[in-house]
């Protein structure tokens, strides 16, 4: 009504011309006119013929209009469901006349003739939407009124601070800036304003919103704990009013330890919503970090949801993102009671929130003998009889959580399915174990060679007592869940509870050949660590590529194999000077590291000299590779021909063994050498293939070459 009496009252200021050709550059009084009187969506202007009559009429229906409205307000509040505009004027603490601001603005979303008359209003038709002048022109009466509506437009003021309104560029020569700002509802609001539910379709890329639902089945957290931080929450957000206290929670732990699953359960008790976002995305997604924040938490706030940002370790834990956290943290403090942050590390924000509660809370993974007992119920309830399998062994193999199990189960149902047929009734011990590794997390590959185990225990020669300490070296894997779980070992030990290996001896004797052994006993995937990726002239960032390593090793149950070691665990130096006492303190750093791994860490070195004594006392087991004798040499010419090759009958494994004192390695290298000259004469592998392969491998040695040595058999 009072727009109708600004219309009326002012259309004689607006130039009228009657030439069809200029029709859509002018808006008639006749226009308008219409518009007002008709009853497909205006109201009526009296048509009593006095400006003070009509003006008075107007007021009065305004005045009614009102009550009615306001009536209709405090009934809803009181039995029906919160309306959109007033859950939007609470949630961002909207003035009456900041309220009005919207009601203007959103007009167009629902009628474009709205435009055609703010356009007529002010005089030009290149403003088809409201300004804070015409806002200020309509609904203030007094100089007073104006001077405190400016407020409303202020940068920091709810409405342009949160997003409500999109403030353009006034036109050129405008005399003041702030006033002749064209105004529009930000779409997310105005599909708000008029019920319509859904996401922002900014946000829809890595946002998703979940019901609540309660699932504690595979949560590693306490059930005791549990209960006492859902209690504790609810506790909190019931007396938010009062308090104005919000609550923020970090949880953290790998993967399927079931941290999204309390946060689902947090949200029923509460009858929330949870609003899931990618940090990640947050980060490095196509909006700029301080707008998807704000829609993030603006939505969150529209749909009453919890948020909840999951993959936050990149936006915590990076020192580069700190001013980005303190926006977001203040963002968030403003707008939503309950913020739950997933990530894998612990972190404390160190004031970041303010006065706001903050709550670190630790998922841990499960010990062996819960880990045995998640892999039975999976047997039961996920891929049916399991065959030839130990979980105890099992589960000390693959340091899993809940989820990972759940996953590995069904993913080896899905590989039996695949390799047996559909209707597979059982699920074989490779299987199983092949889908565990699937399961691991593969990010160790971009730091590390992976190596698939091709040899087995009849593979490998040496001596009897130095095979026994291989076989007790799995053992230790295969039995950590009874030692350290149902015999209560793992309770007396902080650290230390990993197996980490020394092997030594010259090259060509079986190193990566017994770690290869022991990777196949296993059944784990073998990482051969690439020393010039970790090994770094910039301070810092050694340390950084061995945590990444002994990270990913953890996630993905990896054996970890160091080949040439003593290039960088050599001894540690007198400290001389700075590079000195710096190459020292990474020494020190990989030691912490390797007693806090609880995975197989296999070093292997050349020259077991190099190495600190206080290095080789963390170790578990030193296993020595000599140089073959005799005998051994001997067996391992036996055994280094595959099935298929075509062998003379003439090969003579002892003369070999005798004449020729090496290693493994060069033997090995020598057959395949061997049987590449047998192939290119088309014949079989002979004698004469051999010398002349071994005088190659003796030249490659730089060792003398002795013609009687290679003379003719």
């Amino acid at each position: 009504m009072a727009a109708q009496w600004f219309i009326k009252r002012n259309s004689s200021l607006y130039t009228q011309n009657n030439s069809d050709n200029l029709r859509n550059y002018v808006i008639l009084d006749e226009e308008i006119e219409s518009l007002l009187a008709s009853s497909d969506g205006f109201a009526t202007v009296s048509p009593d013929g006095s400006d003070n009559e009509g003006a008075l009429a107007l007021q009065q229906q305004y005045d009614e209009l009102c009550a009615q409205i306001d009536a209709k307000k405090r009934i809803t509040a009181q039995t029906g469901p919160e309306l959109p505009g007033m859950k939007l004027a609470r949630l961002f603490r909207l003035t009456p006349f900041e309220e009005t601001c919207l009601a203007v603005c959103c007009a167009p979303e629902l009628d474009k003739r709205y435009e055609r008359l703010y356009a007529y209003l002010h005089d030009d038709l290149t403003l088809k939407h409201p300004t804070p002048g015409l806002i200020m022109d309509l609904f203030c009466h007094t100089p007073q009124e104006r001077v405190d509506a400016r407020q409303a437009f202020a940068a920091t003021a709810s409405l342009l601070q949160y997003g409500l309104l999109i403030a353009g560029d006034p036109p050129q020569g405008s005399a003041s800036r702030l006033l002749s700002r064209p105004l529009s509802l930000d779409r997310r609001v105005a599909d708000h304003l008029l019920g319509l539910g859904g996401i922002d379709d900014r946000l829809a890329r890595f946002v998703r919103l979940e019901e609540a639902a309660v699932e504690l089945g595979l949560v590693t957290l306490s059930e005791e704990a549990c209960d006492r931080l859902r209690g504790f929450v609810k506790h909190c957000l019931e007396r938010f009013d009062e308090t104005e206290r919000h609550v923020v929670l970090h949880f953290h732990g790998t993967y399927g330890t079931g941290r999204k699953s309390v946060a689902l359960a947090i949200c029923h008790d509460l009858g929330r919503p949870l609003l899931l976002a990618d940090a990640e995305q947050l980060l490095d997604g196509p909006i700029p970090f301080a707008e998807a924040a704000l829609l993030l938490a603006r939505e969150a706030a529209l749909q009453s949801a919890v948020l909840c940002l999951e993959q936050v370790d990149s936006l915590v834990h990076d020192e580069a993102n700190a001013r980005r956290l303190r926006l977001l943290a203040k963002i968030l403090g403003d707008l939503v009671p309950l913020t739950i942050l997933i990530g894998s590390k612990p972190w404390q924000p160190r004031g970041m929130f303010g006065d706001q509660l903050f709550l670190g809370i630790d998922f841990p993974l499960p010990d062996d003998s819960a880990r045995q007992r998640l892999w039975e119920q999976a047997r039961i309830n996920g891929t049916g009889r399991v065959e030839g399998v130990d979980f105890g062994t099992l589960a000390g193999t693959f340091r899993f959580s809940p989820g990972q199990i759940r996953d590995a189960t069904r993913a080896a149902g899905h590989l039996a399915a695949w390799q047996q047929g559909e209707t597979a009734q059982r699920v074989t011990a490779a299987e199983l174990y092949a889908a565990c590794r699937d399961q691991s997390n593969q990010k160790l590959s971009a730091l590390a060679r992976k190596i698939e185990p091709a040899y087995g225990w009849d593979d490998i020669v040496l001596p009897a007592d130095h095979m026994d300490q291989l076989r007790e070296l799995c053992n230790q894997a295969r039995y950590r869940h009874v030692v350290y779980g149902s015999w209560g070992f793992g309770r007396k030990l902080s650290t230390g509870k990993g197996l980490n290996v020394l092997f030594s001896g010259p090259p060509g004797t079986g190193k990566t050949m017994g770690a290869e052994v022991i990777a196949h006993e296993l059944g784990l995937d073998l990482y051969k660590i690439d020393l010039s990726q970790v090994v770094s002239k910039y301070i810092g960032e050694t340390e950084k590529n061995l945590d990444r390593i002994f990270s990913e090793a953890r996630t993905c149950n990896a054996i970890l194999f160091f080949d040439e070691a003593d290039a960088l665990f050599g001894k540690r130096s007198e400290v001389k000077d700075a590079h000195d006492r710096y190459a020292n303190i990474e020494i020190g750093y990989l030691l912490q590291k390797m007693e806090e791994y609880e995975g197989v860490a296999i070093l292997a070195t050349n020259f077991r000299s190099n190495l600190d004594e206080a290095f080789v006392r963390r170790l578990q087991y030193v296993v020595e590779f000599p140089l073959p004798p005799l005998a051994e040499r001997r067996r391992i010419w036996e055994k280094v021909w595959p099935d298929a090759a075509p062998l003379d009958a003439g090969l003579d494994p002892e003369l070999l063994a005798q004449r020729f004192e090496i290693a493994g390695g060069n033997i090995r290298n020598i057959a395949l050498a061997a049987a590449f000259m047998a192939a290119d004469e088309g014949g079989a592998i002979t004698m004469q293939h051999l010398l002349r392969a071994t005088r190659r491998e003796f030249q490659k040695m730089g060792k003398i070459v002795s013609e009687g040595d290679f003379g003719t058999v």
